[in-house]
């Protein structure tokens, strides 16, 4: 006979698969031709249980990490995904998860164009509210450069363990030349250009940065002092430092961060460009 607390944790863990499943089965993969070359890339977009399309609904674009691709936050069980959709689906909010050049992306020209066009394509098909950006590792890396140079098309960031400086990370440095368009001796400005720590000026939305103090992977010294920076600027932002974590954000702290986030960009001024909602 199983004790009630382990009965209590099974039917917990089988209402969240349901949950999950009904959620998962409004996931649609969207094939779309970019304009900046041609080619034929993809993303994918979770409606919530609750869809109304006649209503604005907050929209969570969720950025994966390197080697994987636009089905990890909708698919992977790993705290930092779950996190975000959960938030998503308790807020009623349309998730949305860009290949954003897959596997190696880094936020280069390319990626960047493509994530401007889903934007633009979702934004001209719905009724958008609040735009949030969220991402782990790299992903994390290009939500804050994302929002540094389209500033007016974001709500509000979550950075998981990313980086904030191109020109000072040592990383994947292969991919984010071959994203990028060569190497950082070679095209410094471009580096810099993608560095979210150089424009602090430009982020005046709420953000949310988790880190590791022990990862090696993505070190978080750039992140802590962009971090320190924006708050002697007074902008809103929360910081979730475990000095004995790794390259890792546990489901608390990715939960916390996110609705740190959306609360408090539900509270700010909309963004000007694109993002407005549709009339």
């Amino acid at each position: 006979m199983r004790s009630p607390s382990v009965a209590l944790l099974l039917l917990t863990l089988a209402g969240w698969g349901r949950l999950w499943a009904a959620d998962a089965s409004l996931a649609q993969d969207i094939a779309f031709t970019s304009r900046c070359d041609g080619s034929i890339e993809r993303y994918v977009l979770v409606l919530p249980g609750e869809f109304r399309g006649e209503m604005p609904h907050d929209l969570l674009v969720v950025l994966h990490g390197h080697g994987a691709d636009r089905w990890q936050f909708v698919r992977d069980p790993r705290d930092e995904c779950r996190a975000a959709r959960d938030a998503a689906a308790e807020r009623g909010m349309m998730l949305v998860s860009p290949d954003y050049r897959a596997k190696t992306s880094w936020m280069g020209p390319k990626a960047e164009a493509d994530v401007l066009q889903i934007l633009e394509e979702i934004k001209a098909r719905y009724r958008i509210g609040k735009t949030i950006f969220c991402g782990g590792s790299m992903g994390g890396s290009s939500a804050l450069t994302f929002a540094a140079l389209h500033p007016e098309l974001v709500d509000g960031v979550v950075s998981m363990n990313g980086t904030a400086n191109h020109l000072e990370y040592e990383g994947f440095q292969e991919a984010i030349r071959q994203s990028f368009g060569g190497t950082k001796a070679e095209i410094p400005e471009q580096y810099k250009n993608r560095s979210a720590e150089y424009w602090p000026e430009r982020l005046t939305m709420p953000i949310a940065i988790t880190t590791g103090g022990r990862d090696t992977l993505v070190p978080p010294d750039s992140v802590l002092r962009l971090a320190g920076v924006l708050k002697k600027l007074g902008r809103p932002v929360h910081v979730l430092h475990r000095p004995d974590q790794g390259h890792a954000t546990n489901y608390a702290d990715g939960k916390a961060a996110l609705d740190w986030v959306i609360e408090r960009s539900r509270g700010m001024p909309p963004a000007k460009g694109m993002g407005s909602p549709r009339g």
